[in-house]
């Protein structure tokens, strides 16, 4: 029987989007280049549903796609409500209560997935000259992409050689053939890690990609968990049941049941060819190419009427921000906390596109701790910088906790009343990053440090574990009663 529910079946979590109104089924014929995303872009800069693509011009009758998966909301019943529908919560679940469930899990045995014999993801299945990865419509996202993007939402599956560690991981791949694709796998990642393990004794890295993948599935391959974690079993920690994953066709890897597509085969160990430009998780597309491996598709598998899921990546808010995002500040949290620094919160503002966290600092145990401003700075650079979840954040901002960090309309107030020029931020030039980052100088890139601060927004009096200042708003400048009063006759105003 096939597990149920939008954390573990992601025809399910459309289902119910479309259900909700977050999702619409657009049956007027789109065109995979450059119509799908442009639509998908635009989804996102207004807060729409997430389009379901169900006539696209020039593709097999029943072949879909669904873009903004993870896409802020514009319900009333909450801003993340597709994120949170990821992990089988409410859809008006607040940011805070989103990373106390990832943190649970974290703190959770880990659930083994439950092998079965087969599922969904076998109802077709195609070996040899049938493999064509042109069968499927694949989009042209942006007008400057250097191709076609078949994984922006998707997850590979890798294992070491000595099948103690499988990894789930989140990277792009570009359709390079009708049997190959191409991207990163860089050092840093997972993945490249693997590949690493395999090119070292002269062997193709086995390996599978799955798209339209359970969204919870989804997320935890994009959080930066610790190496030679297996992803699957924090899966079954988050959902409170074992995933259902089945053998691959070629290769002694096992994939999601229910999965939408699955490509199998091997990444190359020496094998390269140029990849993208691509509209990047940054906001910015730059005109040039790199060299990234090979990935040889010598099997896929699909369910009927299959749904590939994509990402438009750029300007922020996007999947890049809202999962990676709040994966990333999952983790920071809990390290944060760990280390036993007066930390409130951590939160990835979805508008910086990944590049600054957020801390929010517990001003009374702030002033308890007896820590100065530079030791709290460099205590906070000492616990992130040296962690995977670091690598990928270049700046931190220090922010007392009667701030909601997760509003960035109070995170910019704050950045400009309380950051003083000059002394305020300590900058990290050897601590090590991700080259991605487009403010990086050439040098910076090349050895992968450089470009890290922590900046504080705490004034002189929150190491007392004072504010002098009162917040002037609704929630600071009257009394409950009258707050409350006001709520409740909001209709009746006229509003």
């Amino acid at each position: 029987m096939t597990q149920r529910g939008s954390a573990l079946n992601f025809r399910d979590f459309v289902e119910s989007s479309l259900a909700v109104g977050d999702a619409v089924d657009i049956r007027r014929p789109v065109s995979p280049t450059l119509e799908v995303g442009a639509i998908t872009r635009r989804v996102y800069e207004t807060r729409s549903p997430a389009p379901l693509f169900s006539n696209l011009a020039g593709a097999e009758p029943g072949f879909r796609i669904l873009g903004a998966p993870a896409g802020l909301s514009g319900l009333d019943e909450g801003a993340y409500g597709r994120l949170a529908a990821h992990f089988g919560l409410a859809r008006d679940t607040t940011p805070r209560a989103l990373l106390e469930k990832l943190i649970s899990a974290m703190h959770a045995d880990p659930v083994a997935p439950r092998v079965v014999e087969t599922g969904p993801c076998k109802e077709n299945v195609l070996t040899g000259d049938d493999v064509d990865l042109e069968r499927f419509p694949v989009p042209l996202l942006h007008q400057q992409d250097g191709g076609r993007y078949f994984g922006t939402y998707g997850f590979h599956v890798v294992r070491s050689p000595d099948g103690r560690w499988t990894s789930w991981s989140v990277s792009r791949t570009m359709l390079h053939g009708r049997t190959t694709l191409v991207g990163p796998a860089m050092p840093q990642q997972h993945i490249g890690m693997i590949h690493a393990m395999w090119r070292e004794k002269g062997l193709p890295t086995p390996w599978a990609m799955v798209l339209g993948a359970p969204p919870a599935a989804l997320a935890a391959a994009g959080m930066p968990l610790p190496a030679e974690v297996n992803e699957d079993g924090y899966v079954g920690a988050l959902a409170g049941s074992p995933v259902e994953v089945v053998r691959t066709e070629l290769h002694d890897l096992y994939v999601p049941a229910n999965a939408e597509i699955v490509l199998e085969g091997y990444l190359s160990p020496d094998e390269t060819a140029p990849e993208g430009p691509m509209g990047e998780y940054h906001g910015y597309s730059f005109a040039e190419s790199k060299q990234q491996p090979v990935f040889h598709v010598e099997a896929i598998t699909h369910r009927d009427d299959p749904i590939l899921p994509v990402c438009v990546a750029g300007l922020p808010p996007e999947e890049n921000h809202t999962i990676w995002g709040t994966m990333i500040s999952a983790v920071s949290l809990d390290l944060l906390r760990s280390s036993g620094l007066p930390v409130d919160l951590a939160w990835c503002s979805y508008e910086a596109a990944t590049c600054w966290i957020v801390v929010s600092v517990d001003i009374g145990r702030l002033a308890e701790s007896g820590l100065g401003e530079r030791e709290l700075a460099d205590a906070v650079a000492d616990v992130l910088f040296t962690s995977h979840t670091g690598w990928l954040v270049p700046k931190v901002l220090l922010v007392a906790n009667d701030i909601d960090i997760t509003d960035i309309n109070q995170v910019v107030w704050a950045m400009a009343t309380r950051y003083h020029p000059g002394t305020g931020e300590y900058v990290h030039p050897e601590a090590p990053g991700i080259p991605m980052v487009p403010y990086l100088t050439p040098e910076e890139v090349r050895t992968g440090r450089g470009g890290k601060s922590v900046m504080s927004c705490l004034l002189p009096e929150h190491f007392e574990g004072v504010s002098k200042g009162v917040t002037a708003s609704f929630r600071y400048s009257y009394p409950e009663e009258m707050r409350q009063r006001v709520v409740e006759n909001w209709a009746d105003y006229g509003f």
